[in-house]
């Protein structure tokens, strides 16, 4: 146990009750990690902190081990930090020292805390090491394609095997690989958070990959075939006539393979305007206009 856990209630970090279920703690943590990302809030600090906030309360509340502990920590150190009762109060920087040193209140320390009281000895109880959370950065096709990364904790070399298709800010379970135990307890785990990053023409939603493609107005116009890329080969994709900028098309199966399922590519066309036209091409058009003098798609507006 450590200082902080007398003083942060993770619940309240996460925004939960400490009736709450593993299922509920697990989706108000990933809301806030979504919403507090750095990738989404650069150079917010509050955001950051929020975000380290988040990552820590459920390192300790997304471990049932871990949460037990916690819990009772929380008790006794009520018990202990409450004057009246007929025990002596006892401050938080008391039981920890003003350096913030680790106590295990369940151990020797709580036997030396009330056994100079009863006269008992100290006991030496084995406690299970803690969680360490660690962060690795992957490439955005890392991601896809799953990878075996090594990370550097506390002094040693870890291997982390990434699955394919995961996405960013998931956290990774690395059993056994945390700080060790105490007294002959099992060490703690280790969870990876991983950041992805972007890819110059592709961008994700969950499952599906997003791509944005120019057309020129008179494919949107009449209508065309185009060639679209993909993470493997090229694939055609028949472009209505008529399509406004704008409109979405789905290539069923081209999106990011997991161990589930496999997502689509969602392609987005964006009309182009020529920035310059020639005389030839300007009378073109002037043309085309006068043959429909009466269009006006602001007329819904009330508009000319």
């Amino acid at each position: 146990m450590r200082k902080e856990w007398l003083e942060t209630d993770y619940y309240a970090v996460l925004g939960v009750s400490k009736e709450a279920s593993d299922k509920d703690i697990k989706k108000a943590y990933r809301k806030l990690a979504q919403q507090y990302h750095p990738d989404k809030n650069p150079g917010d600090a509050a955001a950051e902190t929020r975000f380290k906030q988040a990552n820590e309360a459920y390192d300790v509340l997304g471990d049932t081990d871990q949460r037990k502990e916690y819990d009772h920590a929380r008790q006794m150190g009520q018990f202990v930090g409450t004057p009246g009762g007929g025990h002596q109060y006892v401050r938080v920087e008391d039981l920890f020292g003003e350096g913030g040193a680790p106590f295990d209140l369940f151990g020797s320390g709580f036997g030396d805390l009330f056994g100079r009281a009863g006269g008992g000895g100290v006991r030496s109880t084995p406690r299970r090491g803690a969680h360490i959370s660690a962060e690795m950065a992957l490439t955005f096709h890392e991601a896809i394609a799953g990878v075996t990364k090594e990370l550097s904790v506390n002094g040693a070399r870890v291997k982390v095997k990434i699955p394919h298709g995961i996405e960013d800010g998931s956290r990774i379970r690395v059993r056994g690989k945390g700080a060790p135990g105490m007294n002959g307890a099992s060490p703690g785990d280790l969870y990876v958070t991983v950041r992805v990053g972007s890819h110059p023409v592709f961008g994700r939603k969950g499952a599906n990959l997003t791509l944005t493609v120019p057309i020129t107005f008179v494919e949107a116009a009449l209508g065309a075939t185009i060639t679209v890329p993909t993470l493997g080969d090229p694939v055609k994709l028949k472009v209505p006539a008529g399509t406004a900028t704008g409109k979405t098309f789905r290539v069923s199966g081209r999106g990011v393979a997991s161990a589930k399922s496999t997502g689509d590519l969602m392609v987005t066309v964006e009309v182009t305007v020529p920035a310059a036209l020639s005389d030839e091409q300007r009378a073109k058009l002037e043309e085309f206009g006068a043959l429909d003098p009466a269009a006006n798609p602001r007329a819904h507006l009330g508009m000319s």
